[in-house]
């Protein structure tokens, strides 16, 4: 884990271990283990997250120190032994300036992501996973002025951002009684007595979608959020679909979507590196369904 670029070990069944990085996935042998190591070592780290597996249990996931974010399964779930998924937080806080030397704005112009910062132009951060959301939105953001009050709620705390005035908050996983639970739409709800300048939700994966859209709608500018998708084109059904779980019929979803964010910002990893690959904007299509419009440019 203490290695340059590692970004996730996992531990398979059988006891192999391997990373992965910007290189790619490599098998560390010398730190294969025993199955039955696996699973004391996944009933631990588990247990330091302050939940509980076991056979009637078989899988949980937990944030533990600085970050670090560890996801177990045992058998029956994994019939060939326990598994442990470990997501390596990074280190180090990438600016613009980093991401510019590495290529990640070849396509798309630095200068026009951070002209959007500095209108306060509400940002949809788009991508698969690893292609480098949670990146980009924390270097954007890094660009707010130092005056601004930034609160971001996150499911698992990963935003680093080199601001003066940054508020977090993380959600919570119920306890082993099934109780103490708090979720990101109740997050968001807390965050507006905040007096946030800037409303950062890190991921939107269900029902907060509908409380953050509220949020942007209703004078709140400068917000900004990430989304899994993999493609532009990708990301207006993946908007409809969240919008379902948090109850939003797709007209009504497109009509405060098109409100709320101002641009797109969808991210790739390519075989050149992780990129910006395309701004877009949301609109409504003769359906009143939404689209993402892809932003034509010169290449």
């Amino acid at each position: 884990m203490a290695a340059e670029g590692v970004t996730d070990v996992f531990v398979n069944a059988g006891g192999e271990v391997w990373t992965t990085g910007d290189s790619g996935a490599a098998r560390v042998r010398a730190a294969d283990l025993d199955p039955a190591e696996v699973r004391r070592l996944a009933t631990t780290l588990i247990g330091l997250g302050g939940r509980h597996v076991d056979d009637s249990s078989p899988f949980a996931d937990v944030r533990l120190a600085d970050g670090i974010r560890v996801h177990a399964v045992l058998p029956p779930v994994s019939p060939g032994g326990a598994l442990l998924s470990i997501r390596v937080p990074a280190t180090a806080r990438l600016g613009l300036d980093d991401l510019e030397r590495g290529g990640f704005f070849d396509i798309v112009p630095r200068a026009e992501l951070a002209d959007h910062v500095r209108r306060r132009s509400n940002l949809l951060i788009t991508g698969a996973t690893g292609s480098g959301k949670t990146t980009l939105l924390g270097a954007l953001l890094a660009q707010a002025p130092p005056t601004d009050r930034l609160v971001t709620i996150e499911d698992v705390a990963e935003l680093r951002i080199a601001h003066s005035h940054v508020v977090s908050l993380e959600a919570r996983q119920a306890n082993v009684e099934g109780a103490g639970r708090i979720d990101l739409a109740q997050l968001v709800r807390e965050a507006l007595r905040m007096r946030p300048d800037r409303l950062i939700v890190g991921e939107c994966r269900g029902a907060e979608l509908r409380e953050m859209l509220s949020a942007l709608t209703t004078g709140h500018d400068g917000g900004a959020g990430t989304l899994h998708a993999s493609g532009v084109e990708a990301v207006a059904a993946r908007l409809e679909s969240l919008g379902a779980l948090a109850g939003l019929d797709p007209e009504a979803l497109a009509r405060q979507a098109v409100e709320a964010f101002d641009v797109v910002v969808h991210v790739a990893a390519t075989a050149e590196g992780r990129r910006v690959e395309a701004t877009a904007t949301l609109e409504l299509d003769g359906r009143g369904r939404l689209v993402a419009r892809r932003e034509r440019r010169d290449r």
